[in-house]
């Protein structure tokens, strides 16, 4: 029998978007912006990844676990609270394809109304129709789970497929809920869930699908939403890449960072931003005018916004990717680009390097991180993310390249260092699209190199072992050589189940 939510002392069922947006402006702290929008001042600034647990009795070592017994007992006490409480329901589908789509459900607390229309601006809508839904998330912001870290707790039960989530106000809890939980799904159905944008770019040689996966705050979002040769995005953050090579887009909308946006670097995410039908959370505010830069409260400000506000391809234009990016935000050796071939564009998917933001909490803002996938949210042991990309690369090829968003030659504050810019990294991902890149072969880790693209002066940043020797620092270039193949031989070799032509591509 699937799940049904608990009683409510008052259900809105799937209110309108004018109607959730009223509820919100009740909120004590929501402010209207001069653009006709709501900005909502949250108490969490972050996902609370310490306080997010699986519920099972048979924990697999990697994902923090609670016993059933545990999760059944909070599932009541959060039950009885939302007896007395008003709710807000939104019903809608994870995927817009009829095949792949995933009826889900938000049930949240109506004082906390803004959750329900970000999430209401994600999901694809049901038009009217009935469903039931197949992954619920159960959302009480306002119910501490004492004991837990911070107090709060995000129970993950993939066997209902049913979230719970105490004391927390932040959006992302909403939608990685859902989606945490629709990776599992997908996992199942032969296929794999990648943290990705996804992007249709036109050609001379025809239209290229480009997949971008990334960590939050290495450029992902900016990545799919530039244009290059009028390129158009399909999504923003997660698709399924299934084993017939067809590629499946999750939401009707965007959850984008908001720090540092301008109309000159990211004119379509800004265009849509300060429309009034788009959300804002914790973006600084003084009277009604927004500021995108002040971080005083918090680096992570964030909107939704539906993709109807932009011009944006249809999932349904693809039929298969073509290439694929791994997004890393480094500040050291890795160069702007690489292409990587085999079981090392697996080992460089599981190796996931990058710099932590605000976005993953302060536990990893700043710093050096490795995720599997770059994908915090797959609730499995991660050997299965590796093992599975390895078998669709072989069934379904295409092009892997690393391309590094940050910087090359040493941190921020060290003048010999280059950055990655904008418009480098959009240049590069045109010459990807169009075939012109000029690869070369790097004698220390075995990937391509480009020798040049179209629109980058500053060649230093395609090849880091040139701007080190350059700079009389050949050294610190091999010692950083061998230090970064032992580290990743290292991370790799903790992961039981993975392949060992995976692990050895990195050595």
């Amino acid at each position: 029998m699937a799940f049904r939510p608990p009683r409510a002392a008052r259900v809105f069922e799937n209110p309108s978007a004018e109607e959730l947006k009223e509820l919100t402006a009740r909120m004590p702290n929501a402010r209207p912006t001069r653009y006709g929008n709501l900005n909502v001042q949250t108490e969490v600034v972050s996902r609370s990844k310490g306080s997010t647990f699986i519920v099972t009795d048979e924990p697999d070592g990697q994902n923090q676990a609670i016993p059933r017994e545990d999760g059944e007992r909070w599932a009541d006490r959060q039950d009885e609270y939302i007896a007395g409480q008003e709710i807000v329901q939104v019903d809608g589908y994870i995927g817009s394809d009829p095949e792949q789509r995933v009826p889900a459900r938000l049930y949240i607390e109506a004082a906390n109304a803004n959750i329900a229309g970000m999430q209401q601006q994600l999901y694809f809508t049901a038009n009217g129709e009935e469903l039931e839904p197949e992954l619920t998330v159960i959302y009480t912001p306002n119910l501490k789970a004492e004991g837990f870290p911070d107090d709060r707790l995000i129970a993950v039960d993939l066997e209902q497929g049913v979230t719970r989530v105490f004391n927390s106000d932040y959006f992302g809890e909403s939608k990685k809920g859902g989606l945490r939980m629709w990776n599992k799904l997908v996992y199942d159905r032969g296929g794999i869930p990648l943290h990705a944008g996804c992007k249709i770019i036109p050609t001379e040689r025809g239209k290229r699908v480009g997949l971008i996966v990334g960590l939050s705050g290495t450029g992902k979002t900016t990545t799919t939403f530039t244009r290059q040769n009028g390129s158009l995005p399909v999504q923003d953050d997660f698709v399924a890449w299934m084993p017939d090579g067809r590629v499946y887009a999750t939401e009707n909308g965007c959850f984008a960072k908001t720090f540092g946006l301008n109309p000159e670097d990211e004119p379509t995410i800004y265009g849509a931003v300060t429309q009034p039908e788009s959300y804002l959370e914790n973006v600084s505010q003084h009277g009604d005018e927004v500021d995108f830069y002040d971080t005083n409260y918090t680096s992570n400000g964030r909107a939704t916004f539906p993709f109807d506000l932009i011009e944006a391809a249809s999932a349904d234009e693809i039929e298969e990717a073509h290439f694929l990016l791994i997004l890393n935000k480094n500040e050291n050796i890795v160069p702007a680009v690489a292409k990587l071939e085999g079981p090392q564009a697996a080992a460089f998917f599981m190796l996931g390097e990058t710099t932590g933001t605000s976005a993953g909490g302060a536990d990893e803002a700043g710093k050096f991180l490795r995720v599997p996938g770059t994908n915090p949210f797959f609730p499995m042991p991660h050997d299965l993310q590796g093992n599975r990309f390895l078998e669709l690369l072989a069934e379904n090829p295409l092009d892997v390249y690393v391309m590094n968003t940050g910087r090359v030659g040493g941190p921020e504050d060290d003048e010999r260092s280059r950055k990655v810019r904008i418009k480098h990294s959009s240049a590069i991902v045109k010459g990807i699209a169009e075939g012109t890149i000029e690869w070369e072969r790097d004698p220390d880790f075995g990937y391509l190199v480009a020798s040049s693209v179209r629109g980058i002066d500053e060649t230093e940043i395609l090849q880091p072992r040139r701007l080190y020797e350059e700079q009389g620092r050949g050294d610190e270039y091999r010692s950083l050589v061998e230090r970064f193949k032992a580290e990743r031989a290292a991370f790799l070799q903790k992961f039981p189940s993975l392949s060992e032509e995976i692990v050895a591509a990195v050595s």
